[in-house]
């Protein structure tokens, strides 16, 4: 690494020579406004010209989003061409933007308003012409309204830096552009897996989650025993949401918050996810011993599953058949728990809160069904708890610590909490894998090589004198290299795990925004460290269990024993497992 020296403002400082301006800037504690950097100041575009710094020598101002910092370069921040260019850009911005702020779903958390707070833009400045706008609210997952897109490009690049789909580009040209699928297509006629990751880095509302607060506010005005699980993934983020830290755990408060709001249960999914251990663990088992397709591949995470069935139609039978944690809890909540407790099963409606928009497509896939009686009726972000929340007046920090409803499925281990993260449903699953096949317990409970953020992790366990390959990927953009080595033959694992979303469900597409314009109390480092921080809290209550495997978990056993008979059963694969679709419209990656 190489220093330079430069000075802003008068001032001298030592930076690395492969920043740009805008993060060597920020870096010496200067915070230059920016609305097309999607990650740690980086950018591709230098569109939003919301940037512009004079450097002395410099043929008129530079965009610091793209302009590299050299030995001896002078820097004004506050040069008054600078100040008064930059609110000109955001002014001409607002310019062509739909301003029903106090209806837009991003209100609170747009920083285009809290960037011409900044620069102090004026009103009405520039007035005409609107550009046509389009609004595709076909999909399930996510809506996208292109009259208050600003054109910066985050969504594109996320798309494809880490995603590698590159479902949204440019469309048009001139004053008729606009950033969508080819064609302007719906995201419902597109290749678009609804994981958010795009929802995540807008910066303005022109792509939200689409929401379903009101199909719970109607169940719950009509009586129905609505019932509430959430998500590992949340606890670790809600928090943020209320102003707190990021890597805080809500789980406590969260549970007193959803008592609060009327819901006739709140459940963990975590009872679903030792749930989908147990089967998914036993069909690996079975695969193995009994010449099954190899490699298995992990099917909980949904934006994944899209990806495959559109991308890779030919090879879903390497997928494990087990339903995703929140549809086994809803079948089982519809069954079981129903059953045992005398209520009708089509007075219970079924809510999941998620971390993930993809959550809103899985589960009204027709295969997520027994009976005639859908596992799960809605699916709401964790941003959109947060926004019932608040809706009802509760306020997050007075609340007192509350736990889970025990009753029948609320028990959960510690495997079941690391399903959240990359690598948790892996090492989970290898736990008790171990158990099957031994009759004895892995030491330590801890499988720390599939533990980290590196995109595609490897590692392998002897059991029995069987060596188990292992792999786990985060990102679609990963998953397209694990998935052409099996195509082509020349996959050496036995067992896949694959998550979306950069990190896992920590990171998913329904979580809370993590804009550091909007985080003045965070670390500098923020964006580079926010996954860890959300990861501790799940593996911090990992460590805190008592049982941190799950087939001992007791509720589980008794689900078997009263009800299941044993994992892979009859009842079970009716109840908690699926098939998949080979025949979906393919759209080939990018």
């Amino acid at each position: 690494m190489s220093m330079v020296n430069i000075k802003i403002e008068g001032k001298d400082y030592q930076v690395d020579s492969s920043l740009t301006v805008l993060q060597a800037a920020r870096q010496c504690g200067y915070d230059i406004p920016s609305l097309c950097t999607w990650q740690d100041g980086k950018c591709s575009l230098a569109s939003c010209r919301v940037c512009l710094v004079a450097v002395k020598g410099a043929r008129g101002l530079v965009a610091s989003c793209v302009y590299p910092v050299n030995e001896g370069m002078e820097i004004s921040i506050s040069d008054p061409k600078a100040t008064a260019a930059r609110r000109t850009s955001v002014e001409l911005l607002l310019s062509n933007h739909s301003m029903n702020c106090q209806a837009c779903s991003k209100n609170g958390q747009c920083e285009l308003l809290e960037v011409a707070r900044i620069v102090g833009a004026r009103e009405d400045m520039y007035k005409g012409v609107k550009t046509p706008t389009t609004y595709d609210d076909v999909a399930p997952g996510i809506v996208r309204d292109t009259s208050k897109c600003i054109l910066c490009g985050r969504c594109i690049e996320v798309c494809k830096q880490y995603q590698g789909i590159g479902v949204l580009g440019f469309e048009n040209r001139g004053f008729k552009a606009i950033v969508g699928p080819a064609e302007n297509r719906s995201f419902a006629d597109s290749p678009c897996i609804q994981c958010g990751q795009c929802v995540n880095v807008c910066p303005t509302g022109a792509l939200m989650e689409k929401s379903e607060i009101e199909l719970v506010d109607e169940a719950l005005k009509a009586g129905k025993k609505v019932i509430v699980q959430t998500a590992p993934a949340v606890r670790a983020a809600i928090a943020e949401e209320f102003g707190e830290k990021i890597g805080t755990s809500g789980t406590a408060k969260m549970c007193a918050a959803l008592h609060r709001l009327g819901f006739y249960r709140v459940f963990d999914t975590n009872f679903g996810a030792d749930l989908t251990i147990m089967e998914e663990a036993s069909e690996l088992v079975e695969r193995i011993k009994n010449g099954g397709v190899l490699p298995m591949i992990t099917s909980c995470s949904p934006g994944w599953i899209n990806f495959i069935e559109l991308n890779y139609p030919e090879l879903t039978d390497h997928l494990s058949t087990c339903k995703s944690p929140h549809q086994m809890m809803g079948a089982i909540i519809k069954t079981y728990y129903a059953e045992k407790h005398g209520i009708d099963p089509k007075e219970i409606f079924t809510v999941s809160v998620m971390p993930c928009t993809a959550k809103k497509t899985e589960n009204k896939r027709p295969q997520m069904e027994v009976d005639g009686l859908r596992d799960v009726d809605a699916v709401l972000t964790t941003r959109e708890l947060a926004k019932m929340i608040r809706r009802a007046g509760i306020n997050w920090n007075r609340l007192p610590n509350e736990t889970f409803d025990d009753d029948l499925i609320g028990e959960y281990t510690g495997a079941g909490v690391i399903f959240g993260v990359t690598g948790g449903v892996m090492e989970a699953a290898v736990r008790s894998a171990y158990n099957m096949i031994t009759g004895k317990e892995l030491e330590p409970v801890e499988f720390m090589p599939v533990r980290g953020f590196e995109g595609i992790k490897e590692a392998s366990v002897e059991i029995n004198g069987i060596k188990l390959n292992l792999c786990v990927a985060s990102t679609t953009k990963n998953a397209k290299i694990i998935m052409d080595d099996i195509k082509a033959g020349k996959s050496k694992y036995n067992f896949i795990e694959i998550m979306a979303c950069p990190g896992g469900c920590i990171n998913g597409g329904g979580q809370p925004f993590v804009k550091p314009i909007f985080l003045p109390n965070e670390d500098l480092d923020i964006m580079e460290t926010y996954r860890q921080k959300r990861a501790s809290v799940l593996y911090k209550e990992d460590e805190g269990k008592e049982v941190r495997r799950s087939h001992l978990n007791k509720d589980i056993q008794k689900l078997y024993a009263d009800y299941l008979e044993k994992p892979g059963s009859h009842k079970s694969h009716k109840l908690l497992h699926t098939t998949y679709n080979k025949d979906r419209v393919k759209f080939p990656c990018k």
